[in-house]
């Protein structure tokens, strides 16, 4: 069972659900044990748009008679797949539930125009979390996260040798086939080569500039394409927060990639994977219960930093430094507590500490996760 197995159920009795996230996230899995525990890609409520057969049953509207739960799968691929969903829908809705599922090109989609627009409720499924991984978690847990990703082939293989395998493979299919279904572009090379730039510049605010002075291309191109990097759930970024008392930094953004396990250093891999596990927690609160939430970080011109800061409908909620060790508390923590409408502040480690010093709380990542109750 996903963690959000029970939303789809619930917006399903209303309209249709849209599954996103990134590749081999696990949708099609999910979405097959929603019709039975052991239904495979040959069921025949299931409907793959790269099945020529697939595809004329559903031009045709050849539908299950009976009441039942339709999957359609990758159906963006197809031009005019809105008005092909939207006309089985309106004729079916009463005796049929509808989830349609695909990568990030469908929330590519979303984005643009919406001809379906109150017809469905948009999810995003992630890798596996924490908690999500194991309920009862041990330390031994984060390191095959830590190691391994959140991605359920290779973290539930554990296997160095198909771990590397299954990264390739799936940067090559990110580039080569995700991105040209979204955009026409020529220098695939060259992208290529940004790709592997990313992971070097995890967890400090972005240069731009340092990319286009790297890849020899404007600033323009460069930024286009993290934005469709972005699009296609390779990668995150997240905004400074801040006022003008703090002299925060307003432009700079901050880079995380949705496979933290591609990050070379120990300590940015490791705030890397709460980056994801604290985008996880913002986007499910968003997608089920309609909260704007918002990622970002704060850091001022003296380079005094906090990683991350959490909002809900435009108000700070609490802060989070990551620190790989049992440290005293940060410096910056106890300045910006002074000076941001911050009411809560977490430092978490890999260590067992826990203690609390007025607003801010050391803990074990372990116990962070559960503190917030984090899926």
């Amino acid at each position: 069972m996903r963690y959000i197995e029970k939303a789809v159920l619930q917006f399903l009795k209303e309209k249709m659900c849209f599954l996103g996230g990134p590749r081999q996230a696990g949708k099609t899995t999910f979405s097959l044990a929603l019709i039975s525990p052991h239904a495979k890609e040959d069921h025949p409520h299931y409907f793959n748009w790269d099945s020529p057969k697939a595809q004329k049953k559903l031009k045709n509207e050849e539908l299950p008679s009976s009441s039942c739960l339709i999957i359609v799968d990758e159906i963006h691929k197809y031009k005019n797949w809105r008005n092909l969903i939207k006309g089985l829908y309106d004729t079916n809705k009463s005796r049929l539930n509808f989830l349609v599922t695909g990568s990030s090109r469908l929330d590519y989609f979303r984005k643009g125009g919406d001809s379906l627009m109150g017809r469905y409720y948009y999810l995003r499924l992630h890798p596996f979390s924490l908690l999500e991984y194991n309920p009862n978690p041990k330390p031994a847990d984060i390191t095959r996260l830590l190691n391994f990703s959140g991605f359920p082939e290779p973290l539930f293989k554990a296997d160095p040798n198909h771990h590397r395998l299954w990264q390739t493979q799936r940067i090559s299919r990110v580039i080569r086939e995700d991105l040209r279904d979204l955009e026409k572009v020529k220098d695939i090379s060259l992208i290529e080569t940004l790709a592997e730039l990313l992971p070097s510049k995890v967890g400090s605010p972005l240069s731009i500039k340092s990319l286009r002075e790297d890849l020899e291309v404007d600033h323009k191109t460069v930024e286009r394409w993290i934005s469709i990097f972005e699009n296609l759930y390779f990668c995150f970024r997240i905004a400074p927060f801040g006022n003008k008392k703090t002299r925060t930094v307003k432009k700079e953004k901050k880079l995380y990639l949705w496979d933290w396990s591609m990050v070379e250093s120990p300590g940015a891999r490791f705030e890397n994977l709460v980056a994801s596990q604290l985008l996880k927690y913002c986007h499910y609160l968003e997608d089920t219960e309609g909260h704007k939430m918002e990622l970002c970080y704060v850091r001022d011109v003296f380079k005094r930093e906090i990683d991350f800061v959490v909002t809900k409908n435009k108000k700070a909620i609490f802060a989070v430094e990551c620190k790989k060790g049992e440290g005293a508390i940060s410096e910056a923590i106890k300045y910006f507590k002074e000076r941001l409408p911050i009411p809560h502040f977490y430092q978490v480690h890999l260590g067992k500490k826990d203690y609390q010093s007025g607003n801010i709380r050391v803990l074990s990542f372990i116990d962070f996760c559960k503190e917030l109750k984090m899926p």
